[in-house]
This record gives C-alpha cells, sequence and structure tokens, in this order.
C-alpha cells in the first residue's frame, strides 16, 4: 500500500473527486482518501508513475505535498 498526502481538500466532494481522479491513474487500485489526515492511500496493481498520480490530483484541483 502506497500513501501520498494532498493539500486542499475541505469536504466530502473534494475526497470524491480525488477518488476518482486516482482511479483513473493506470496501475491504481482501492484508493481510500481520508479528509482529516489529508492524506490517500491505494494499493498498485503495477508499476504507478508518480508523475501521473501528483497530474491527476492537480487536475482535479488540489495539490499532492512532497
Amino acid at each position: 500500500m502506497a500513501a501520498i498526502k494532498i493539500k486542499g481538500m475541505t469536504c466530502q466532494h473534494c475526497v470524491m473527486a480525488v477518488t476518482k481522479a486516482l482511479m483513473a491513474v493506470d496501475g491504481v487500485t482501492n484508493v481510500q482518501v481520508d479528509l482529516a489526515s489529508g492524506t490517500a492511500t491505494f494499493d498498485e496493481a503495477g508499476p504507478v508513475d508518480t508523475a501521473a498520480l501528483s497530474e491527476a490530483v492537480e487536475q482535479a484541483g488540489y495539490e499532492v505535498e512532497s
């Protein structure tokens, strides 16, 4: 299981938007987004491009923290 920290989420709609964005990335499965901690955890079904994760989150309107 992998995890990323996400900045800018404020509500359940944000959680749904980030979940949908991450699920669209090749190799990402079982996404769980926690609004309180600002983290998203997911399983990797294969190699996952970290740049693709960041881009998906940014296109949804949020920011991946380094």
